[in-house]
């Protein structure tokens, strides 16, 4: 009989041989107690029948009883026991016990029906021999026809054998319910934890990813502004006395550029305190939510393949000679291509103006129909040229190339054999 933890006593816990719990140990011994009284006597008056001693009856009754005391490890033990005791008319007890035990047991039930036919055969022969023994001794006060006999000792030993069997097979059932109903819930309390560590897990890259498309779009609009500001601020520095006029313009293109990066930031700072409306209850997976968050972040207004010219402009003003070519026919493509690729263009220049300062920059954009290429070659820095001294995060390179790959595309950068360097992005088209 299997017992969990929850089953056994908490305090003071133990187990002996194969009892789990100690009411179960009180009550085997109780009842062996009992059926080794009953035997006892039993085996008193069958030996005053077989001519032996009384002692030698009482004796081998009370140890006949006491096999009740292991039903529990060997139930087809205790079955067999009262089986050939029966003619001796002992073990009434241990009779109904052990079937019952057999039955509520995870005995096969082949042995089980077996074990109860014997042990019903064994009664009904006991009892019929004894009900003829009875009758005969009263054959002038009562004449029963052939049947009687025979179906009142059937009756009389369905009567005994019939209920516990049952009552057995009912434990056992309810008993193997219980633990399945057990398992399947120890299964899917298992399920529930592993789920919820997933939830967890996709939870924290959700945050992750979130934080690292944040820190794209600073670095981007940072970066790209602030890097023309510190240009322009250095070529304003190094005209402001020889040509007044020209400094007027740098300055002035220093404070457009510082005014469209603080609006940028204004629009991503307004999306980031944004509540989001009242929504209806519903069950949806945490999984398609961040992709959903993250599409729509994506397509959030910004700068598109439109705008390329005027980004290309800002680096001419800023003493850049940089070049556009576009190739094919532009198409009406998802927001988030066309913000990957303006975002690739405007952090390939960035670099240009922080790592090779007056080089020649040529621009590429090739439309493809199902994809979009984009290509950022320098050559070489002018040696003539001031270096403004710009900081470097090593961060614009592994933006660009997230960014790309997050659409499946493909990224490769490396510097060139005239000794400057490329970018090349290739971003498959979608329908949006």
């Amino acid at each position: 009989m299997s017992a969990t933890g929850a089953d056994r006593d908490a305090p003071g816990a133990w187990v002996l041989w194969w009892w789990a719990r100690r009411r179960s140990v009180v009550l085997d011994v109780g009842l062996a107690l009992v059926s080794a009284v009953e035997c006892a006597a039993e085996g008193v008056a069958f030996a005053g029948k077989a001519g032996v001693p009384d002692a030698v009856g009482a004796v081998f009754g009370f140890l006949v009883g006491s096999v009740l005391l292991v039903r529990r490890r060997w139930p087809i033990t205790v079955v067999l026991v009262s089986i050939a005791v029966a003619p001796a008319e002992m073990g009434f007890l241990m009779g109904i016990v052990g079937l019952y035990t057999l039955a509520a047991s995870d005995v096969p039930r082949r042995y089980t029906a077996l074990l109860a036919g014997m042990a019903t055969v064994a009664v009904f022969v006991v009892t019929a021999v004894e009900m003829r023994r009875d009758i005969a001794a009263q054959a002038d006060d009562f004449d029963p026809s052939t049947w009687y006999v025979p179906v009142m000792a059937l009756f009389m030993t369905l009567g005994l054998n019939a209920p516990p069997v049952l009552f057995g097979l009912y434990i056992g059932a309810r008993r193997r319910l219980m633990e399945s109903l057990r398992e399947r819930a120890d299964s899917l309390e298992q399920e529930l934890s592993l789920l919820a560590d997933r939830a967890e897990q996709r939870a924290q890259w959700a945050r992750q990813e979130e934080r690292r498309r944040i820190a794209r779009e600073m670095h981007d609009v940072v970066a790209h502004r602030v890097s023309l500001m510190v240009v322009h601020a250095a070529a304003l520095q190094a005209v402001a006395l020889k040509d007044p006029q020209k400094a007027v313009r740098n300055a002035a293109l220093v404070g457009d550029m510082g005014r469209q990066a603080l609006t940028e930031l204004r629009e991503m700072l307004g999306v980031l305190r944004e509540e989001p409306g009242p929504v209806a209850p519903a069950v949806v997976p945490l999984a398609a939510v961040g992709r959903a968050a993250a599409a729509a972040a994506e397509a959030a207004a910004g700068p598109g393949l439109g705008a390329l010219e005027e980004l290309c402009q800002e680096s001419r003003l800023a003493g850049a000679a940089v070049e556009l070519v576009e190739l094919g026919e532009s198409g009406a493509y998802p927001p988030e291509v066309e913000r990957t690729a303006y975002r690739v263009v405007q952090e390939a220049l960035t670099n240009v103006h922080k790592h090779a300062p007056g080089a020649e920059v040529v621009v590429r954009l090739a439309h493809r129909g199902a994809e979009v290429a984009m290509q950022v070659e320098n050559g070489p820095s002018d040696a003539g040229a001031a270096d403004a001294g710009l900081p470097s995060g090593g961060n614009g390179l592994v933006g660009m190339k997230e960014r790309v790959v997050r659409l499946g595309g493909a990224f490769v950068s490396g510097p060139t054999e005239a000794g400057g360097f490329k970018v090349s992005a290739v971003i498959p088209v979608r329908e949006s």
